[in-house]
C-alpha cells in the first residue's frame, strides 16, 4: 500500500520483516484488553488485524472499540507462547510510541469486532437492523471480503473482455418505456408535464441500436430496475453483465461467455472445466422439473404417466403424473411427512402424495392403498427404489407439476446436505420455446399485445433454423435460438440470437397480437433503425449479483450488495421510498392535467 498522510502501511503489511522498524498505521480500534499497566488493542483496517501495546495507561483509558485512532510505534516479535496463528501478523506486534484519536464512536447498536467472525451469527442482529446501520455492517471482515470478491470478479470480466476485443460502452438509465416482461418505474419529466421516463429493466434495445450503430463487440456493467414482488434472489435495482456482438451465433456468444465465466471463477480460486456441458429445456423440464436445474447431485424425476394410465385412483387419473425418489425416507416421521404437506401448499400445490417402502418390504402410506395390486407391486421398480425409501407424486398439469416435483427434489437434496456450496456444477439450457401461453394479462412475465402467447424471452429473438418460416403457423411447438446459463439451481444468465430482418420481426409481433401502431409506439426507434442495415446479432447478460452470491457463498444477493434494498423494496438506511412535498410534487408535473389546460 503506498504511504499517505495517515499511514506508512497497511495492516496486512506488518510482518517478521519489518520487526526493529518504525510504521504508522491508522484504522479503527476493534477490541481493547488491559492487563495490569499495559493494554492491548487490536487494531483493525480493510486488510486485516494487528496487536498494538501500550504502556501508557493514560493513552490508552479513553480508547473504545470502533474509535478511529492513528499509532505511530516499532513492530516486535511476540514473546513465545503469545503468537495468534489466526492472525497473519500473528507472530509480530506493533509497540506504541504515540497515538492520536482521529474519530470517536458512540456505544455501538450490534458488535462489528473480528471476535465475532467464528462465532454463530446468531449473535448478529436482524437484517432489518444490519441494513439500517450498513455503513458499520460493511465493517465486518465477511462483508469486507465478499464486496473484495466483487471487485475482482469485474476485474476478471473485463480482463477476458478487453482480451475478445469488446468495448465498454454505457447506455441511458432514463428511457422510454418498452416491453421487457416486468413492470416498470417511471420518472416523471418536468419539461413535459404528463409524460415520463422510465428505468430500464435492461439495456437490451439499445444495445441492439449499437450493434446497428457498428459498435460490433459491447459490453457494461449496467444498472437494471425492475418493479417486481420481492424475493431473496431480486431486487428491484441490480446489476448485470451485459455483452452484444455482430456478425455471430449461438455458438460464438456460449463460446465468449465461457471465457468470460472461466476468468471470473479464477478470480476466487475455482476452476471451470471448459466447454460447459449442454441440456435442451425439454429434458431439463421433464428429467429435474426446472429449467435452471441443480446438477449437483442426481435423483431425476420419474415420469409415471403411462405407468397409471388405467388406475383406479382417481388423483392419478390425470395428464401427466411424475415422481421423485425420497432414499432413505421410509425412516421419516408421521409429522415430517405431514410438515412436506405444508411446505407444498405454500408453493401452490394441494398437497403432496407419497408412499413408503419399509424395511420388510410392505407398501406403505396414504396413497397405498388407492392402487391397485398390478400398481403396488411394480412401483418399487419403476422408481428405482429399495427398501427404506418413500416416493413423492405430483399429479396434474405436466408443466406446473414437474416445477412442484422439481421443488421437491432440490428441497430432498437440501435436507440431505447433498447442495454443497462450493461445488459449482453448469449447464447450458438450449432450445427454448420461442413462445408460451397464457391466460392471465396481469403476468409478471407478459409481455405487451392481445394474444394468448406471449415471448419465452422477449419479442426480438429469433426463431431457431428449423422454425424460421413455420414459427407463425404453430407457436406452441416453436422452438427459439436462445440460450440460459445455469449453475447450481440458478439461471445465472441468458441470451438469444436476435431478430434483425424485418419481415421476421413483423410475424412475431403478429404471433404476440402486438400491432403496428402499438408496435411504434413501444419500441419504433429499433424498428427504424433496423431499416438501415442490421447486422446479424446476438447476446448475452449475467445477473452480476447472482454470480457474486454463489462465489461468496450466500444464500441471498442481499449479502453482496453494499446497499440492498430490504422486503418490499425498503431501504432501512435511508428510509427510500418517502413521501415528497407538496411543492416538489407540483414541480415534477405529476398531477399534469392536459383537460385543465384546454379549458383555460
Amino acid at each position: 500500500m503506498t504511504s499517505t498522510a495517515y499511514r506508512t502501511h497497511s495492516v496486512e503489511e506488518i510482518g517478521e520483516s519489518l520487526i526493529g522498524k518504525s510504521v504508522t498505521l491508522s484504522g479503527w480500534v476493534d477490541r481493547r484488553r488491559d492487563h495490569g499497566g499495559v493494554a492491548f488493542i487490536d487494531l483493525r483496517d480493510s486488510t486485516g488485524l494487528v496487536q498494538i501495546v501500550i504502556y501508557d495507561e493514560e493513552v490508552a483509558r479513553p480508547l473504545r472499540s470502533e474509535f478511529v485512532v492513528q499509532v505511530t510505534g516499532d513492530v516486535r516479535e511476540r514473546p513465545e507462547g503469545n503468537e495468534n496463528e489466526h492472525l497473519t501478523t500473528g507472530k509480530v506486534e506493533v509497540v506504541a510510541k504515540d497515538l492520536t484519536i482521529l474519530a470517536k464512536s458512540a456505544a455501538l447498536p450490534f458488535q462489528v469486532s473480528t471476535a465475532l467472525e467464528n462465532e454463530s451469527d446468531a449473535k448478529l442482529p436482524g437484517e432489518d437492523v444490519r441494513l439500517k446501520y450498513r455503513y458499520l455492517d460493511l465493517r465486518r471482515p465477511a462483508m469486507q471480503r465478499t464486496l473484495k470478491l466483487r471487485a475482482d470478479m469485474l476485474k476478471a470480466a473485463r480482463r477476458a473482455l478487453d482480451e475478445q476485443d469488446f468495448t465498454e460502452v454505457e447506455t441511458p438509465t432514463l428511457i422510454k418505456s418498452t416491453p421487457e416482461g416486468a413492470r416498470d418505474f417511471v420518472v416523471p419529466a418536468r419539461l413535459a408535464p404528463g409524460s415520463w421516463y422510465a428505468l430500464p429493466q435492461s439495456p437490451q434495445l439499445l444495445k441492439q441500436l449499437l450493434m446497428v450503430g457498428g459498435i460490433e463487440r459491447y459490453y457494461q456493467l449496467a444498472r437494471c430496475y425492475r418493479d417486481e414482488d420481492f424475493r431473496a434472489d431480486r431486487q428491484p435495482e441490480f446489476t448485470q453483465l451485459d455483452m452484444e456482438m455482430s456478425y455471430v451465433g449461438q455458438e460464438d456468444v456460449i463460446a465468449m461467455a465461457e471465457k468470460v465465466i472461466k476468468e471470473v471463477w479464477a478470480s476466487a480460486g475455482f476452476e471451470v472445466k471448459t466447454p460447459i456441458a449442454r441440456i435442451s429445456w425439454t429434458d431439463a423440464m421433464n428429467k429435474y422439473g426446472s429449467d435452471k436445474p441443480d446438477l449437483r447431485f442426481g435423483n431425476q424425476l420419474v415420469d409415471l404417466t403411462e405407468y397409471f394410465k388405467g388406475t383406479p385412483f382417481r388423483v392419478f387419473q390425470a395428464p401427466y403424473v411424475g415422481a421423485v425418489l425420497f432414499k432413505g425416507g421410509a425412516a421419516t416421521p408421521r409429522r415430517q411427512f405431514d410438515a412436506w404437506q405444508e411446505w407444498a401448499k405454500q408453493r401452490g400445490a394441494k398437497g403432496l402424495a407419497y408412499v413408503v417402502f419399509g424395511e420388510d418390504g410392505d407398501l406403505r402410506g396414504p396413497v397405498a392403498k388407492n392402487l391397485s395390486d398390478e400398481e403396488r407391486n411394480g412401483l418399487k421398480a419403476a422408481v428405482n427404489a429399495e427398501d427404506g425409501d418413500a416416493v413423492f407424486f405430483g399429479a396434474g398439469s405436466k408443466e406446473s407439476t414437474q416445477l412442484l416435483l422439481g421443488a421437491v427434489r432440490v428441497e430432498i437434496a437440501r435436507r440431505q446436505g447433498l447442495l454443497h456450496p462450493d461445488e459449482f456444477a453448469f449447464t447450458w439450457v438450449v432450445d427454448f420455446p420461442l413462445f408460451k401461453r397464457t391466460d392471465d394479462p396481469d403476468d409478471d412475465d407478459v409481455a405487451v399485445g392481445h394474444s394468448k402467447w406471449t415471448s419465452m424471452h422477449h419479442p426480438f429473438t429469433m426463431p431457431s433454423a428449423d422454425w424460421i418460416d413455420t414459427f407463425d403457423k404453430d407457436p406452441e411447438h416453436a422452438m427459439s435460438d436462445s440460450y440460459d446459463i445455469v449453475c447450481n439451481g440458478n439461471e445465472m444468465g441468458g441470451g438469444s440470437v436476435r431478430i434483425h430482418r424485418d419481415d421476421i420481426q413483423d410475424r412475431v409481433l403478429t404471433v404476440l397480437g402486438i400491432g403496428k401502431e402499438e408496435a411504434e409506439d413501444k419500441f419504433g426507434f429499433l424498428l427504424e433503425a433496423f431499416k438501415y442495415g442490421a447486422p446479424p446479432h446476438a447476446g448475452i447478460a449475467f445477473g452480476w449479483d447472482r454470480a457474486a452470491a454463489l462465489l461468496a457463498g450466500v444464500d441471498s444477493i442481499r449479502d453482496v450488495i453494499a446497499f440492498p434494498k430490504s422486503g418490499g423494496g425498503q431501504d432501512p438506511l435511508t428510509g427510500a421510498p418517502a413521501p415528497i412535498s407538496d411543492a416538489q410534487r407540483a414541480e415534477t408535473g405529476v398531477d399534469y392535467d392536459p383537460d385543465e389546460e384546454e379549458d383555460e
